[in-house]
């Protein structure tokens, strides 16, 4: 191919993603609303010949209309192997729209960046996706295997009723991913200079002291549950849970709340209420991680007139995609559209891709600059649109072709 021909491919694909992107990100879809973002996909998808179901789970309305959490599931084939593209049409709110220098929901091109809600995290994703598979489709129909996109509006909640359902969904048919891409924004320098071929597993953990409430002035007539957890909590927070491997690194511990107290100064408090997380990698184990916590407060309450409880959340296992085809399939893309070497990563916070991978799938996790996530002013470089829907169809050619 010409240089000529390649920038024509390149600014193709460029604007295609970007009129996409906009009709997504005018959409205030802020989780777990998908405000007809998967309409648009999926009236896009079935005419470059996918078949397009989409699955409702969640409490109905008082209408009886459909449930609250709505996801997409297409797929163009019957055969393997399946690569699948996961992401979230559903965006984290915006908080006072009067920080932001153009308004979250009106995509604004400026200073080489498209600004909105959802530009980074991760409607663009979506978008240089669904264009990489129609172009795909339309110079290689009978391509092998099958493309699929399982799209859901339940990413940024409470992850209940998106994707873990619709993983659920399609194992109870038999219906087997082979390769996921999840479009969450992984680069962090360049486009493509990181992807997350893995995720630490998240283990949350709410504690309960319980003493008994009294005067400060007559502590022998209480229990301080605040003074019986210390001991406890200071062995907590500097244990070492395991060393990490070449992947992953050490499982680490922390407190993100601490509640105790009446709000008088004169007042021993009854209960005092930890939250803390840990973020484990696949040195350790969810059983390991909570015995190891009881016994070193089973240590500390042996003797102490306070007790405690602990209710916990496991919200993923860690995960591994090792290098093999569908890790080089990225690292080529990457490096003919870029020409960055790809550094693979673990980091981070948990994605999607810790329904899919148990399942058997190799899942990486590949998207645009991460920057500005979840923060007033997000933004995506215009110029990584189109040269991210050339990785992904990249992808798509080394894994689905001859």
């Amino acid at each position: 191919m010409s240089d000529m021909d390649k920038d024509l491919v390149s600014q193709t694909h460029q604007q295609q993603t970007l009129d996409l992107s906009i009709a997504l990100l005018e959409r205030p879809s802020v989780t777990p609303d998908d405000d007809g973002c998967q309409d648009i996909l999926s009236e896009r998808l079935t005419q470059a010949g996918f078949d397009c179901e989409f699955m409702y789970f969640g409490e109905r309305n008082q209408g009886g209309e459909h449930a609250e959490v709505k996801n997409l599931w297409a797929r163009r084939g019957i055969t393997d192997p399946v690569i699948c593209f996961a992401g979230h049409t559903d965006v984290v709110p915006t908080g006072d729209e009067n920080n932001w220098t153009y308004p979250p929901f009106t995509p604004t091109i400026a200073d080489g960046y498209l600004w909105a809600r959802g530009a980074a995290d991760m409607k663009t994703g979506i978008a240089a996706f669904t264009v990489a598979a129609e172009r795909f489709v339309a110079n290689h129909p009978q391509h092998n295997g099958s493309i699929a996109f399982l799209i859901t509006a339940d990413e940024e909640g409470p992850s209940i009723n998106g994707t873990v359902k619709v993983i659920e969904t399609l194992e109870a048919r038999n219906e087997k991913i082979t390769y996921c891409l999840v479009g969450e924004p992984s680069s962090t320098d360049t486009l493509g200079d990181i992807i997350k071929n893995g995720r630490r597993g998240s283990l949350g953990a709410e504690l309960t002291v319980t003493g008994k409430q009294g005067h400060v002035a007559y502590p022998h007539l209480a229990c301080n549950p605040i003074h019986a957890a210390m001991a406890a909590l200071a062995e907590l927070t500097n244990a070492t849970w395991d060393n990490g491997n070449e992947y992953f690194p050490a499982t680490s511990l922390q407190i993100s709340n601490i509640n105790g107290g009446t709000g008088a100064t004169n007042v021993i408090p009854e209960t005092l209420t930890v939250i803390f997380n840990f973020r484990f990698s696949t040195e350790t184990t969810e059983e390991e991680l909570k015995a190891r916590t009881h016994a070193i407060f089973d240590k500390h309450f042996e003797n102490s007139k306070a007790s405690y409880d602990i209710q916990w959340k496991l919200s993923g296992q860690p995960f591994l995609t090792p290098e093999g085809k569908l890790v080089s399939a990225c690292q080529q893309a990457i490096k003919s559209v870029t020409d960055v070497d790809t550094t693979l990563s673990t980091s981070g916070g948990t994605s999607d891709g810790r329904f899919i991978a148990p399942t058997g799938a190799q899942v990486v996790e590949l998207g645009v600059r991460n920057a500005t996530i979840h923060q007033v002013d997000e933004k995506v470089e215009v110029d990584d649109l189109g040269k991210l829907a050339q990785i992904y169809e990249g992808i798509l050619e080394n894994l689905l072709l001859d």
